[in-house]
């Protein structure tokens, strides 16, 4: 596979999706959540680009990936992901999801489990009833992120993404300047996809199909100050899936994947390469039963 980190488009059911590949080896498909797009893998592309063929794209009507097209739904975002490995000539690979993007993962095991080898899901839960709800805590957050001068918004967003020990210690304007190019906005607005991405994330339930992907190698990784997707949501999804392993991150939140990418990319690195030894292990038990 030869590693290239140009932008490529590749339309699907209304929408132009925008996309790029980078690194070399087996293919790992990456998924982000609501108002991010691939860039924000850019932390994990450096640390598994050497081994690994990695594939990033911007979700439906978030970024380049334009227009929205169809209504938006978890199902439709499994088919884009589908394409682009079609795309790609892969038939099957590693997806890795982050919140929605977890959710997203599971849907795409459960459309066509013999194309994904295996599964990492980062800050993320089995049911989108999990991040939708509407509680006290996660209302203020919110209402935090849209109220306000553009650099209160600005911090009241890092508060839903930080721990607060990161968070004591960090400069927040420096920081909301920092992470910007990798959530592809400034962190004082939300992308106009934001909400259908949060409404399409509450309808989906994934729940029900857990038990069918036993064999999968899973990993699923929580943080420990998570609001979005806690730990008791991590813990549950890694229940719900025969075999899977569950590690979660202390000191950290929502933002692990950014915040905490040497850990992430450990992680990730050993998930990738067991399920890749497994895999051909069993594809030389094969061959020898000829």
């Amino acid at each position: 596979m030869v590693a290239t980190s140009a932008r490529q488009g590749t339309p699907h059911r209304g929408c132009t999706l925008s996309w790029f590949v980078e690194g070399d080896g087996p293919p790992v498909v990456m998924i982000q959540g609501v108002g991010i797009g691939a860039e924000g893998w850019r932390p994990q592309v450096e640390g598994l680009a050497s081994r690994f063929c990695c594939l990033c794209l911007d979700n439906r009507g978030f970024g380049a990936s334009q227009p929205l097209g169809e209504p938006l739904t978890v199902e439709l975002m499994a088919e884009d992901v589908l394409a682009l490995m079609d795309a790609q000539g892969w038939a099957s690979a590693h997806v890795v999801g982050h919140s929605l993007g977890g959710l997203v993962a599971l849907y795409v095991a459960h459309r066509a489990r013999e194309r994904v080898r295996s599964l990492a899901l980062l800050c993320t839960f089995a049911s989108g009833a999990v991040p939708t709800r509407l509680t006290p805590r996660m209302l203020a957050m919110g209402l935090r992120t849209r109220l306000g001068t553009r650099r209160m918004r600005r911090h009241a967003f890092l508060r839903m993404v930080l721990a607060p020990e990161e968070l004591a210690r960090a400069d927040p304007d420096a920081l909301a300047q920092q992470l910007a190019p990798l959530f592809g906005h400034d962190l004082a607005d939300q992308p106009p996809v934001a909400l259908r991405q949060f409404q399409a994330m509450g309808r989906a339930d994934a729940t029900p199909f857990l038990g069918a992907l036993t064999g999968l190698p899973t990993l699923v990784v929580s943080a420990t100050h998570d609001p979005i997707a806690p730990p008791s949501a991590g813990q549950a999804l890694a229940a719900g899936v025969p075999g899977a392993r569950y590690v979660e991150v202390p000191n950290a939140s929502h933002g692990v994947t950014l915040r905490f990418a040497e850990r992430i990319n450990a992680l990730l690195r050993e998930h990738l390469d067991r399920a890749e030894a497994s895999r051909q292990a069993g594809s030389n038990s094969m061959q020898g039963t000829r």
